[in-house]
């Protein structure tokens, strides 16, 4: 499937024209999108994700939007409910109305006197949205 850009020139899915930083992309209240959105773009959210999303320039999460899965990008603005994990490579801001069950790893973090975060919380100057953070196990020794 080809997406479109203003000129009506077909570009390959999921990526900006040439020169562009990426498009707008708007999930409408009342509506759901199941599956990850990958994209370099903005990608702001009235109604509901069931997935993660994936490169985004910014996201930005209206009151009454819900995102059901992880968020990486390199701003996060949220206004609404989030259950899973945000890692931005830049900022992310908790505004009074938003919930965020889940950790949340950026650069800066703004959280407005309200906003509600049930997870974990790490301020990493090295937080890059691009690379999910690796989980190591620790090394197993056997003894027989």
């Amino acid at each position: 499937m080809a997406m479109f850009n203003k000129n009506g020139t077909a570009t390959p899915e999921g990526k900006s024209a040439p020169g562009g930083e990426g498009a707008l992309s708007i999930i409408a209240a009342g509506m759901t999108v199941t599956g990850d959105i990958e994209t370099n773009g903005v990608v702001k959210i009235e109604g509901t994700v069931v997935g993660s999303i994936l490169g985004a320039r910014q996201v930005l999460l209206g009151r009454q939007g819900e995102i059901k899965g992880d968020v990486n990008a390199r701003e996060v603005v949220l206004g609404g409910r989030v259950q899973g994990n945000v890692r931005a490579s830049e900022r992310v801001e908790i505004q009074a109305t938003s919930i965020v069950n889940g950790d949340i790893v950026a650069k800066s973090i703004v959280v407005v006197e309200g906003g509600k975060i049930n997870g974990a919380v790490r301020m990493d100057e090295a937080a890059d949205a691009r690379q999910p953070e690796l989980v190591k196990s620790p090394p197993v020794a056997v003894v027989r």
